[in-house]
């Protein structure tokens, strides 16, 4: 709507832009309107109390009633930027549940994407019109950030850390991908697109992608070959804990603490296994830096978020299986 009638704002073309561009124009209103009447009231002061009509000061008495207006007024005016901001911020940071979840990896000085069927792209981005999309992202390298204009969305992508951002396309079409944070001699070319198609569009493009396998799939794969099935086997008197449905659960640390095993758990506990080392095993798992990459670390993620329990077994100490009964799974396809 703003972008039709102003012609220098971005298209609005996710369900988020609009409310990003009125509190926008609610600023800039604002700011407008005070900045206008400060600047009157200064004009006018300046010609009804000049010298040649006030030669001699007088002293004005203080009006309490005016003081209390000068004063809610304004806190009136900022909490209700601060409230319709914070809303919008929280509304932003937290995706839908069920969001169709895509990986991106940052690097200089290009955009590595991942969907969990298979399909690569690098500088470029399909998504269907009209679906919750959850991306999740990191750097491979230096501070980047990752930011579409017509969807109104920015967050930074860091490295060592998995951050997220999450969006619904309304409009199919091509739009522009920048990071808009520093990030070398060739910044200015870390440019992408974002192609939103209409979702029958979209599942053909999926269809037609390489056949290298889903993130699921390829984790499974480097799950085994890398060793981390033996200790992670899920059978009475492993060395390590069961990680069948341990995504998204808490854990109790050896330390006392608990944490939640995110994405970002998974990651540091591959990576660094003696930072938070699991209540009841000792820290014997060996570090894998420098053995795998950020694309394996995604797909050894993918595949340990699909894990699911069997409702039969008994509890362990993460999670509740010996095995993954979910055929998706087994197939290459994470179930969230």
């Amino acid at each position: 709507m703003f972008s039709k009638y102003l012609p220098f704002f971005p298209d609005q073309a996710s369900t988020m832009a609009w409310k990003v561009d009125a509190l926008y124009l609610f600023l800039v209103a604002t700011t407008i309107f005070f900045t206008g009447l400060i600047a009157a009231m200064v004009l006018t002061f300046s010609i009804k109390y000049r010298k040649e009509k006030n030669p001699v000061a007088t002293q004005i008495e203080g009006s309490i009633p005016l003081e209390i207006l000068w004063s809610v007024v304004p806190l009136g005016i900022a909490m209700v930027i601060y409230v319709w901001a914070a809303v919008l911020f929280f509304d932003m940071q937290r995706a839908p549940k069920e969001s169709m979840e895509i990986y991106v990896v940052g690097k200089q000085w290009m955009w590595k994407v991942q969907h969990p069927s298979g399909p690569r792209e690098i500088n470029q981005l399909h998504v269907p019109v009209g679906k919750n999309v959850r991306l999740t992202m990191i750097s491979q390298d230096v501070l980047h950030s990752f930011s579409i204009p017509e969807f109104r969305i920015k967050h930074e992508v860091l490295p060592g850390r998995y951050t997220q951002l999450w969006f619904n396309a309304t409009k199919t079409g091509t739009f522009h991908l920048f990071c808009t944070q520093y990030c070398g001699t060739k910044h200015s070319g870390m440019i992408g697109q974002v192609i939103v198609m209409e979702p029958m569009m979209y599942e053909a493009w999926l269809s037609g992608g390489s056949g290298e396998g889903s993130l699921a799939s390829n984790g499974e794969k480097l799950f085994t070959s890398l060793g981390c099935v033996t200790c992670h086997s899920g059978q009475s008197g492993a060395r390590a804990p069961n990680l069948a449905g341990a995504f998204g659960n808490p854990v109790k640390l050896s330390d006392g603490r608990t944490v939640v095993a995110d994405e970002n758990y998974i990651r540091e506990s591959i990576l660094n296994p003696q930072a938070k080392i699991v209540a009841g095993f000792g820290p014997i798992m060996p570090t894998f830096t420098g053995q795998i990459n950020e694309e394996s670390l995604i797909q050894l993620v993918a595949y340990i978020k699909g894990l699911q329990p069997e409702k039969q077994q008994t509890t362990g100490a993460v999670g509740t299986s010996t095995t993954n009964p979910n055929p998706e799974v087994n197939q290459g396809k994470p179930t969230r």
